[in-house]
This record gives C-alpha cells, sequence and structure tokens, in this order.
C-alpha cells in the first residue's frame, strides 16, 4: 500500500512539475487561458496512457533492475529499495519545482532506482544494457526535439512565408490541437513510469505471477498524472514559456509538434524520455531557428546543468533514503 500510495504520488508530482511543460506555450502565446489549457491537458493525459500501449512500463519495469533475480527472503528489501527510489525521485521533483527549475521526472526516478539498488545490493542487481538504452533515450531525444523544432519552424516559415498577422489567429487555434497531441504524448510516456515501478513491486509480493500491468494500474495512474497536471506547476511554467526564449503562435506551435513527435515516438519504442528536456530543447530549437542569439543561454544554460545532475542527486537521496528506512527497520 505504501509504495503503491508512493507510486502514485510521484505520478502526480510528475503531473504537477511537467505541466508546465506542455501547457506554458499556449498559455503565454495567449492561445487559452490557463485554467483551460490545463484542463483539456489533464484530459488528454488521462487519456494517452490507455491509448499507446505500456512498453514503457515494461522498460522501467524489468528493464533496469534484475527483479528475476530476488527471491522471498529478500522482498522486503525489495520493497524497501522501491520506496527508498521513489522517495528519491519525489524529493527531487520538489525541489526543482521550489526553486522552478524545469529537471526531468524520469532522470530523478532512474536515478532513485540505481541508487537504491548500489546501497541495498550493490551493482550486480542491474541491468545494465537496459540502464544505457534508458540513458541513451535520455540524452537522444532532447537532441531530435532541438533538431525538430529547428525543421519545423523553418519549413513552416516557408510555408507561411508572405502571411498576413491574421496567421496569428490560425496558430492560437492550431495550438490547440498541438497542445492534444503533446498532452497526449506525455500522458503515454510518462505515465507509465509509475506503472512499471507498480507491477514490479506486485512481482516481488507474488501478486502477480508474471510481469504484467492490470487494467486499475493503468486506470489509477493514469487518474494521478491527470490530476497533477491540472493542479499546474506555476513556478516552472513561467520558466519554459517566458525565460529561455520569447515565443509567439508560431514558435509555440512547432516546440509543442515537434515535441509531441519525439515523445509519442519514443513511448510507442518503449523508452523512457524526459518531456522536460524534449519541450526545453524543442523551445531552443524554434528560438535558433528564428535567430541563435535571441535564445537566452544563460537559462538554457541553468537547465541544463539541472538536467546532467538529476540523476546522481536523485540517487544520493533515494541511496540516504533507504539507508534511513533501515535504520527504522533494522530487519532490512
Amino acid at each position: 500500500m505504501i509504495i503503491v500510495g508512493l507510486a502514485l504520488f510521484f505520478d502526480y508530482s510528475n503531473g504537477f512539475h511537467d505541466s508546465s511543460n506542455v501547457v506554458a506555450t499556449i498559455i503565454v502565446t495567449g492561445a487559452m487561458t490557463p485554467k483551460k489549457a490545463l484542463g483539456l491537458a489533464a484530459l488528454a493525459h488521462f487519456v494517452g496512457p490507455f491509448l499507446f500501449g505500456t512498453a514503457v512500463a515494461q522498460t522501467i519495469g524489468k528493464g533496469i533492475i534484475d527483479v528475476s533475480a530476488f527471491d522471498a527472503r529478500t522482498t522486503e528489501l525489495s520493497l524497501a529499495l522501491i520506496t527508498a527510489a521513489l522517495i528519491g525521485a519525489i524529493v527531487w521533483n520538489l525541489i526543482t519545482w521550489f526553486f522552478g527549475l524545469p529537471s526531468s521526472s524520469s532522470h530523478a526516478l532512474v536515478g532513485g532506482l540505481i541508487g537504491a539498488v548500489l546501497v541495498a545490493y550493490g551493482p550486480d542487481k542491474i541491468l545494465w544494457k537496459g540502464l544505457l538504452y534508458v540513458i541513451a533515450t535520455l540524452i537522444i531525444s532532447p537532441l531530435l526535439g532541438l533538431l525538430f523544432g529547428m525543421f519545423f519552424l523553418k519549413r513552416t516559415l516557408h510555408l507561411f512565408r508572405g502571411a498576413t498577422p491574421q496567421a496569428k489567429h490560425f496558430f492560437n487555434r492550431m495550438q490547440i490541437l498541438s497542445s492534444i497531441a503533446l498532452s497526449l504524448s506525455h500522458g503515454a510516456n510518462d505515465a507509465q513510469k509509475s506503472m512499471g515501478i507498480i507491477s514490479m513491486a506486485l512481482v516481488l509480493l507474488g501478486i502477480l505471477p508474471s510481469f504484467d500491468i492490470p487494467f486499475w494500474v493503468v486506470a489509477s495512474c493514469a487518474a494521478a498524472i491527470a490530476l497533477g497536471t491540472a493542479s499546474g506547476g506555476w513556478r516552472i511554467i513561467k520558466t519554459v514559456g517566458s525565460k529561455i526564449y520569447r515565443l509567439r503562435a508560431v514558435h509555440a506551435f512547432c516546440a509543442q509538434t515537434s515535441s509531441a513527435v519525439v515523445i509519442l515516438g519514443a513511448a510507442l519504442l518503449g523508452g523512457p524520455v524526459s518531456t522536460t528536456h524534449v519541450v526545453s530543447s524543442s523551445i531552443m530549437g524554434v528560438g535558433a531557428g528564428q535567430r541563435i542569439s535571441a535564445v537566452r543561454w544563460g537559462v538554457a544554460k541553468n537547465i541544463i546543468v539541472a538536467w546532467f545532475i538529476t540523476i546522481p542527486a536523485s540517487a544520493i537521496m533515494a541511496g540516504l533514503s533507504f539507508f534511513l528506512i533501515r535504520l527504522i527497520h533494522p530487519s532490512f
């Protein structure tokens, strides 16, 4: 019950933290009011996990830690490990939210799992091939976001060359569609991370005979991320929406579209990418596509630094959490 509650709270914090990435551009450009943008995004987040399968959950649940090596004697220790991993990820999410830094919930969860496993078992229980795949997708996806952002903007500006100022209203309407696509892709990718953690715990407890994602897990995780999104992480919305690059309607549409393509593609391939990374890099891409000097690279540098320190920081917090759990329950 504790692990399910923590996983759902992590899912909620993920939606709360990452809602900024999904709705920031559409709010800043005035295409929708904050309340309507968050409500629409929350609905799409709930629907997303039901539409696009559970490949990411499979990767998180059985692709990073060697669950098959655990037996009945290590069940309690393994559950304490998962608890510590979730606590480490949640704490880092809350810290970065407080300072308005758009860091990655995906990185935080992966770092939490790594830190807890290293402290509890050492490196032998880590599936290094699966971990390298996860890290590779987390690194490659922002680069794709940057390139796709530049490409979409340049193609869009070419297609609409000579357009009147009324084109702004067209792109404001198109942002609604691109925002829905981005929300669906984010829900499909990020909600699955908590699904993978809960299903892993159910396998360790013997409730599930093999790794599978029950319907109630899909529904509860979809609801948790939707509620988190509806709450809105306003501190980060300001950073993403206005401090990286001064967005206009066409830039916002291109950033949302390129982000949705990358995130949904990764979800279908089982790659747990970071929405924060992809959206932020897509905004940098559309800004650089317009004019490189227009991007506020100082703010971008702070975001990139947060990206790099998230995995080790959340790993340390998860390791400390595991030590605390052992102090409270010495039998672990």
